[in-house]
């Protein structure tokens, strides 16, 4: 799918700027709304999403200025080009100062006026970018047993389709990177990919987060915000756990994904966008609905077209080369001995390809040699459990001497703190405790970070 650019048009010399959207409408690239006023101007503002806006200087009771603050704090990814006169040129620099991307002179060269417009949506382009890209993880889909190679075929055929897409999966199975993988393979690559997990937060942070917000609208509420629904239109929207969405902001997810249609938190003006939606879930959504804690007409909407994806320990052929790749990102030199590879071949693995991932982290801390050993693995209670007591032994002595397990487990705290730069959440998971014990543990053992 080839996007359309939404632009609009501002200007009170109505024969301009009907001028300008026949311009602009003969190129198959642009959508255009006009607006002779600014009031007029302010109104569409409120109900939709404006790649670049054309904006007069000088109009009649709401001005150029006037219109120029109300986009800058109500649609801030919107770039404005002033229209200006040659004498009001110095009122057109002042506009830039205000957040107006760039101003051009009446009477207008349309070259160059299309030659601004193109390089204003190539700036927003890469701003959304910039932003959203903090948010989704490498694309890093590792396997090549027969079920997984199968979900990868079937997510791209998905790709192909408009259609709404439900993942199942437990938890550190890549529910993320196959909904990245869709979106890679569908006709939106080229526009925005957002993720949202709604396990995360609390029903008004999840709204403000999804729909956005307007100035004042709850007490921490001190700017507009723009929703990521807006961030993503034209591209894909990712809800991860959406199983874990209250009943109270179900309604207000339905509503949106039958009409693409919003209204921000605090705001009055509906909105619309188009986006592609994505969701995931560790749950039996089935078994939710029976239950009332999730609404059936909801997971028909979202699940037109479902995957599941396999556990780690259903394709247990796939550990070799997914310990290959953690290595080969986090430390090229190390290896992984046989009797190693072997302890992770027979563990069960409910946390999944994360779990792997952070048990070679914890091992890469732990190693003082060029192979990752069985005694490495002293981080990870689990697979602690398969190894030998000989080699636990063994490493007590060789490694700690006649320290006492209170100092050694000080020691292992503090190398993974360390290792992690003071991240308790990440220590914890590659420690295998809680984020609440390694708290505990901190304060005992006076550990500074």
């Amino acid at each position: 799918m080839s996007k359309k650019y939404h632009i609009l048009i501002v200007d009170d010399e109505e024969s301009i700027t009907y001028l300008l959207k026949t311009e602009f409408e003969d190129r198959s690239e642009f959508e255009v709304d006009i607006a002779l006023n600014g009031v007029d101007a302010i109104n569409l503002v409120q109900s939709h999403v404006y790649d670049v806006i054309l904006l007069d200087v000088k109009m009649p009771r709401v001005s150029g200025l006037e219109v120029l603050k109300y986009v800058k704090e109500h649609s801030p990814t919107s770039h404005v080009i002033m229209l200006t006169n040659i004498v009001d040129v110095k009122t057109a620099i002042e506009t830039v100062k205000l957040g107006a991307y760039d101003f051009v002179s009446k009477p207008y060269d349309i070259d160059q006026l299309m030659a601004t417009v193109w390089r204003a949506l190539e700036h927003r382009q890469l701003i959304i970018e910039k932003e959203v890209n903090e948010l989704v993880r490498p694309n890093e889909l590792i396997g090549e047993c027969k079920s997984f190679k199968e979900v990868v075929s079937n997510a791209k055929k998905i790709a192909a389709s408009e259609t709404f897409v439900l993942i199942h999966g437990q938890s550190g199975t890549g529910k993320e990177l196959f909904a990245q993988l869709i979106h890679r393979h569908s006709s939106r690559k080229d526009q925005p990919f957002v993720a949202v997990n709604c396990a995360a937060m609390p029903d008004q942070l999840l709204e403000s987060e999804l729909f956005g917000h307007e100035k004042g609208s709850f007490t921490s509420a001190v700017s507009t915000k723009q929703g990521l629904v807006e961030v993503a239109d034209g591209g894909t929207l990712f809800l991860d756990e959406v199983g874990d969405i209250s009943v109270m902001t179900q309604p207000k997810l339905l509503r949106f994904l039958e009409t693409g249609e919003f209204r921000r938190v605090g705001g009055t003006a509906t909105r619309k966008v188009d986006v592609r939606v994505i969701s995931a879930t560790n749950k039996d959504l089935q078994e939710e609905v029976k239950t009332g804690r999730f609404r059936g007409d909801l997971l028909f909407r979202l699940n037109v077209v479902s995957l599941r994806l396999p556990p780690l320990t259903e394709r247990k052929e796939d550990i070799p080369a997914l310990v290959q790749h953690f290595l080969s990102r986090k430390s090229k030199a190390k290896k992984i001995s046989a009797e190693a590879l072997d302890l992770l071949m027979k563990h069960d693995w409910p946390g999944n390809v994360r779990e792997l991932e952070h048990v070679i982290e914890g091992a890469l801390v732990m190693s003082q040699t060029e192979e990752i050993q069985p005694r490495d693995f002293w981080l990870n209670a689990a697979i602690q459990a398969s190894v030998p007591e000989a080699i636990l032994k063994q490493k007590e002595t060789v490694d700690y001497g006649l320290l006492s397990l209170e100092d050694i487990e000080k020691i292992q705290i503090e190398k993974v703190l360390k290792h992690n730069n003071g991240d308790r959440m990440k220590s914890a998971e590659m420690l295998g405790i809680s984020k609440k014990t390694l708290y505990l543990k901190i304060k005992k053992f006076g550990i500074s970070i």
